[in-house]
């Protein structure tokens, strides 16, 4: 096979490397525009189990590697005049241009044809006189523009500008450094990677460089202006740039952020940063280029198919991780961008909050890195929730540190979401409610937020949706409560809604969203608009009448729901049913005052929940779901979820449950580990307002993570309170948390659990 490979980086070196061990009978030639000498940039970052993965492609190369890097295991986050480091990270540096050289070495020894200073202008050139044509070209890909069309890439602009610079200055840890101007806040990610020098990337939002006039600056004024901002932490070691091909503030630059629908097209392939990007906050997009290069060997040493074939099945096994990696990057990435969202908290939370910005590393993973410093903030973090005695033993995990709202205190911050499980009769909760709601009372949850009630009988989703328009249904939710509060210290919260349009459908396990075939009923709707065009009943639009009755419903609702003696209430507006309906653009097409702008659109919702509470106790809180992205486009965006989430709290709002999504059939969500935990964050940390998180929670260690970085204050978990009704209990058992309280009766249970979990352990110690 006669290989080219268009781009000497990383990218094309390594795979040239790794195909001509594979199958040394390939003619590789790899062109590069730039000198060999060239490059822009400083250090480059590998974590020590990104170094064990590439020692089994080539310990040749990595024995080069290791011989000049640097390596650190300790991360310093200086902020607020603290310095706050973790240990156990494992990782090393390495300059730019002495990897080039390594790869160029071991490239030329393995008979690999490198061509330096060779323009190349269109992909085509070499398709035909080449078997593969490999753009490896990066970010700025020629090969990738010449079929633009075809490769289809979605390139985002980011809103940070950042300068990467060098510095002699002798750093002894990976440096997160946070600089207060009058302008706005300053980010650095500084490390060293060699005995001589260190990478210094300076990064600020574009508001911040622009206020501070940075675009006027020349090259030299704005490095200075950095030398300056970070006096402290270079003790008069200068800052140099080697982008000697930028000139003024050009070398202040914005990531684009690359991800390609298509990576080949017949013979052409696209490789590292010219099909997807990794921003520099999660380490190095090399180390993804390099992952790559070893997929696509190994797919083209295969004996399936022609090399069409195989590169779809490079694209096929490479995607999911590659989009892992940019997630996690995406997810840092925008930590540092909204930084100053972050700004109110106290040192020891911002700090835990940067190690773990990028949802892959959690709680559980940091007490493996540095159990010292883990141990030490959570008890600082116990101590802040109110826990008196945080002493020298274990300290409490920060998801059973207690949480108060108004006149309720939790015991914990573990939620057991609401699951409609559509199992009422005519309305009414029945002996399944009871056993339902009972077991998971007893499983260590703080709190039940029951499955959305409904506030009269035309208002559910099916049949089998449970209401409190009646007191006998109050009498037997108050039976339920009554139950749940005397066997454990779980709080019982009434979830109340309204269909509207998602109205009369059949139960979700015959038939989900499809209208009922018989004695359905009429839906109404903020806009005649149904919901499945086509398959949908068509609601009636809303006119006054039909506001006021139905806020009378909620208002009735409400005061049966104190008298069921619940602990508190949470008002439905989420997930596309009525009060959701009138918030999304999607759905409300209104032009009277209840449609148009969001604070319209939110106008009859805000009027439902001020009444009703008016009639709800003073020292018992009210939540609110809401729906913080719709995921089409037109709809509801996560900033829109900020103004909405504001409006609920200046009208009472005690916490925000935020969910997205179910608004429209036409969504198309992101999914992922806590998916939905960024919207919930932005909105906490922008409005200073509690939050419940949701969205594919499943572990204990996600759950600490979250509480423990500031990210929600409660967390609500469906399916793993559907398979396990003692989640809690048992999560509490395997981190060894033992002042949970379990139910006398059980109490055989959780000491045969405890002792198998220490057994367990033991015998994993001496494997």
């Amino acid at each position: 096979m006669r290989i080219v490979c268009l781009g000497g980086g990383p990218a094309g070196l390594y795979f040239s490397i790794l195909m001509k061990k594979a199958n040394p009978a390939c003619d590789i030639t790899v062109i590069e525009r730039n000198q060999a000498d060239s490059t822009f940039g400083w250090g480059i970052v590998f974590s020590d189990q990104t170094m064990d993965g590439f020692r089994q492609d080539d310990p040749k190369v990595v024995e080069e590697i290791e011989r000049n890097f640097h390596h650190w295991d300790n991360v310093d986050v200086f902020f607020k005049e603290r310095r706050i480091t973790s240990g156990g990270h494992g990782f090393c540096g390495i300059g730019r241009l002495k990897l080039l050289q390594i790869f160029q070495a071991r490239a030329k020894e393995l008979g690999v044809n490198l061509k330096f200073e060779t323009e190349f202008k269109d992909p085509d050139d070499y398709s035909r006189e080449y078997d593969l044509v490999i753009g490896s070209d990066g970010v700025n890909s020629t090969t990738r523009r010449k079929y633009e069309s075809h490769f289809n890439p979605r390139i985002d602009v980011r809103k940070c500008r950042f300068i990467w610079l060098g510095t002699k200055k002798k750093l002894d840890a990976f440096t997160f450094a946070f600089k207060e101007t009058e302008h706005g806040w300053f980010n650095l990610h500084a490390y060293q990677f060699n005995e001589e020098w260190a990478t210094f990337i300076v990064e600020t939002p574009e508001e911040t460089w622009l206020k501070a006039g940075i675009d006027k600056m020349s090259a030299d004024e704005s490095i200075g202006f950095c030398e300056s901002l970070f006096a402290d932490l270079l003790n008069g070691s200068k800052l140099v740039s080697n982008a000697t091909h930028l000139r003024g503030s050009a070398v202040w630059l914005k990531f684009n952020r690359v991800l390609c629908e298509h990576w080949f097209k017949d013979n052409i392939v696209l490789l590292g940063d010219a099909a997807h990007t990794a921003h520099f906050t999660i380490g190095s997009g090399t180390k993804l280029a390099m992952e790559d290069a070893r997929a696509l060997v190994n797919v083209l040493n295969s004996s399936d198919g022609d090399v069409p074939v195989r590169l779809a099945r490079y694209q096929s096994e490479r995607e999911i991780e590659a989009l892992k990696l940019q997630s996690a990057a995406r997810n840092r990435m925008t930590w540092f961008e909204d930084v100053e969202r972050y700004v109110g908290m106290e040192p020891e939370q911002f700090a835990f909050a940067v190690l773990t910005g990028s949802q892959r590393v959690g709680h559980a993973n940091q007490k493996l890195r540095d159990g010292a410093y883990t141990d030490d903030f959570d008890r600082w973090f116990a101590s802040r929730c109110g826990i008196s005695d945080v002493g020298a033993g274990t300290p409490v995990p920060p998801m059973f540190t207690p949480f108060k709202l108004r006149g309720m205190t939790l015991e914990n911050r573990v939620v057991v979401s609401p699951m409609c499980t559509y199992s009422a009769q005519d309305g009414m909760p029945v002996d399944f409610h009871l056993v339902h709601y009972g077991s998971r009372g007893m499983g260590g949850a703080a709190m039940i937020v029951t499955e959305m009630t409904c506030v009269a009988a035309d208002a559910r989703i099916t049949p089998g949706c449970t209401g409190i328009w009646n007191d006998e249904q109050m009498a037997a939710w108050k039976r339920i409560v009554g139950y749940v509060h005397a066997n454990g210290h779980t709080k019982m919260a009434m979830q109340i809604g309204h269909a509207g349009r998602k109205g009369a459908t059949r139960l979700a396990w015959d038939a989900i969203d499809m209208p009922l075939q018989s004695d359905d009923w009429p839906l109404i709707a903020p806009s005649a608009l149904p919901y499945i065009p086509g398959t949908s009943q068509t609601p009636k639009a809303m006119d006054r009448n039909d506001m006021d009755r139905v806020k009378a419903d909620f208002i009735a609702a409400t005061r049966r729901a104190a008298s069921a003696d619940f602990d508190m209430i949470e008002f439905h507006a989420a997930h596309g049913y009525l009060m959701s309906s009138f918030i999304s653009p999607l759905t409300n097409r209104r032009a009277d005052e209840y449609g148009g702008s969001l604070e319209n659109r939110c106008r009859y919702p805000l009027e439902v929940f001020r009444a009703m509470r008016e009639v709800w106790p003073a020292d018992k809180p009210m939540s609110v779901r809401i729906s913080a992205h719709d995921w089409v486009a037109g709809g509801t965006t996560p900033d829109d979820s900020v103004d909405v989430s504001r409006l609920f709290k200046d009208a009472g709002a005690d916490i925000i449950h935020v969910s997205s999504g179910q608004v429209s059939k036409d969504e198309v969500p992101v999914y992922g580990r806590m998916f939905q935990v960024p919207f919930s964050d932005q909105i906490r940390n922008e409005l200073d307002v509690p939050t419940i998180a949701v969205g594919n929670i499943f572990e204990a260690d996600h759950v600490n993570t979250i509480i423990a970085a500031g990210r929600a204050d409660l967390c609500a978990l469906a399916r793993p309170h559907l398979a396990d009704a003692a989640w809690t209990l048992h999560a509490a058992a395997e981190q060894g948390y033992t002042d949970i309280i379990w139910p006398k009766q059980y109490v055989g249970g959780r000491t045969q659990l405890e002792r198998n979990l220490e057994r367990a352990a033991q015998l994993a110690l001496n494997a």
